[in-house]
Order: structure tokens, then C-alpha cells, then sequence
């Protein structure tokens, strides 16, 4: 009996492919590619040190040091977010569950004003830090939260899913066995949601190293100590400089590429030793 193939429910994977490819590199890699493009007037020694002036590389340090806190401090609490979310019931769940993804919708702008508000010596939260001699706003502390705030949905949101489809029988499997809340959590539970909280947190990484309007507000954007690439990238477009600005582009594109496929990787590494063990 001969092999049939199998028929696609929607056909014409051609002219879906094409159209596709067409999006996408009209939304995504035509954009890009000019980048590559503007940045090619300048020879290799004058793109070299443009991207690593002092000025650049400390924005670039800021960046990276405030967004890598910040991922690590939403893989925490998004996995604490999601876990109450999904496993117990309790009055507001629904609107907590949609206030998640406030950050999603609201302009980061506004998010920058409300959040130095609050963290100023004057405000709400940074009267009391006050006290202790802590400054929030116009700090790295502050760009951190600022940075916290955006990127939560992320890992919330990947970890969600998968926490909803975890069954409850493993867990009381575990406990027959003989095992401990900890140690359920940590060879039965965790296992199965590390590679989606590794998706959230280099998801949140990677917005975070590009985010720009809810943290120029809180900033303070003073020079090798609260100054952001992005910023360094504005400040370059404002002095007509284009060529320096793409350049610094470029970089915190090849940068966040390089995050996104590393991620890649080990998603799927960990997918591969995940089927290994079934």
C-alpha cells in the first residue's frame, strides 16, 4: 500500500509562504538592512570608534547592568505572579490577571512621568527610601525599575501557559513518594517551566536593553553614570550626526540578535534533554 500524502487543511503554501516572506521584510528586515546600508559610508576604523568612544561603552555598561537586574528580578516575581495566578482563586483574580499586561498598553512615556513621580525625594515610594538616605529617581536603581515594570508581562506571560498545563498528579505523585514541597518544586515542577521562564527572562533582557521612553524620565541621563545607549543614540539624531546614531544602532541590533539566538539555542537544547528524559 502506497504512502498518501497528507493534504493541508489550508492550501497554497506558496502564495502563503510569499506573502508571508513579503510582510516581513517590509515590516522587519528591509528596516534593518538599512541600517547596514547608511552604516556602510564609514570605513571600518571610524565605525569601530565611534561604538567604542567612553561615553558609548558606559552607556552601553548602564544598559546592559540595568536590564540584566531587572530580568533577573521579573524571573522571580513573574514566576510568583503566574504560580498565584494559576493555582489558587481568590477575589480580583481576573483584574489582576489583566493589570499584567498594563505595561503592554500603556505608552512608556507615561509610565517614565508616573514612575519618576512616585520615586522622586517628594513622591510616594521615594519619600520613604528618602528617609534612609536612598535615592530612586534619577538613579540606576531607578532605571531598574523602570525597567522591572516593562518587562514583567513577559515572563508572566510565558510562564502561564505552561504552568496551566502541568498536572496536579505528578505533584501528588511526588508527595507519595515521599517527597517535600521544596523538592517537588524543584525536580518535578521547575524542570518543566524553566524554558519558558528562560523565554521571559531574555525577552524581558532584550526589551530591556533597547527600552527607552519610560526610562529617560527616570534616568537623570548623566553622563558614564545614569546615561542609556538608546538615549546616546537620540543624542547623536538630534545633533544631525546619522551615521554615529546608525552605528550605535547597529550594535544594539547585533547585540540583541545575538541574545535572541542564544535564547534560541538553548531553548532548544533544553526541549531536546526534555524529550530524552520522557
Amino acid at each position: 500500500m502506497g504512502l498518501t500524502r497528507r493534504k493541508s487543511i489550508i492550501p497554497g503554501f506558496g502564495l502563503s509562504f510569499g506573502i508571508m516572506i513579503t510582510i516581513l521584510s517590509i515590516i522587519v528586515l528591509i528596516p534593518l538592512a538599512s541600517l547596514v546600508i547608511y552604516t556602510a559610508q564609514i570605513s571600518w576604523a571610524d565605525f569601530v570608534a565611534t561604538v567604542t568612544r567612553r561615553r558609548v561603552l558606559a552607556s552601553y555598561y548602564v544598559s546592559f547592568l540595568t536590564a540584566l537586574i531587572a530580568a533577573l528580578i521579573n524571573a522571580v516575581m513573574g514566576l510568583a505572579l503566574a504560580w498565584v495566578l494559576v493555582r489558587y482563586e481568590f477575589p480580583g483574580k481576573r483584574i489582576l490577571d489583566g493589570i499584567i499586561e498594563l505595561p503592554f498598553a500603556l505608552p512608556t512615556a507615561v509610565a517614565g512621568i508616573a514612575l519618576t513621580h512616585l520615586t522622586v525625594s517628594t513622591g510616594w515610594v521615594g519619600s520613604l527610601f528618602a528617609r534612609f538616605g536612598i535615592d530612586i529617581a534619577y538613579t540606576r536603581t531607578g532605571i531598574t525599575v523602570a525597567l522591572v515594570f516593562i518587562g514583567i508581562p513577559f515572563v508572566v506571560r510565558s510562564v502561564q501557559p505552561v504552568l496551566e498545563k502541568i498536572d496536579v498528579q505528578y505533584e501528588e505523585a511526588a508527595a507519595i513518594l515521599g517527597a517535600g514541597r521544596v523538592r517537588t518544586f524543584w525536580r518535578v515542577i521547575f524542570p518543566e517551566l524553566f524554558p519558558a521562564l528562560l523565554s521571559g527572562f531574555t525577552l524581558a533582557f532584550a526589551r530591556g536593553i533597547g527600552e527607552y521612553g519610560s526610562v529617560v524620565f527616570i534616568a537623570g541621563n548623566t553622563p558614564y553614570e545614569t546615561e542609556i545607549a538608546p538615549l546616546m543614540i537620540m543624542s547623536e539624531l538630534q545633533e544631525y550626526d546619522y551615521v554615529s546614531a546608525t552605528s550605535i544602532a547597529l550594535v544594539m541590533l547585533a547585540i540583541a540578535f545575538l541574545i535572541l539566538l542564544v535564547n534560541a539555542i538553548l531553548q532548544g537544547v533544553v526541549s531536546r534533554r526534555t524529550k530524552g528524559r520522557d
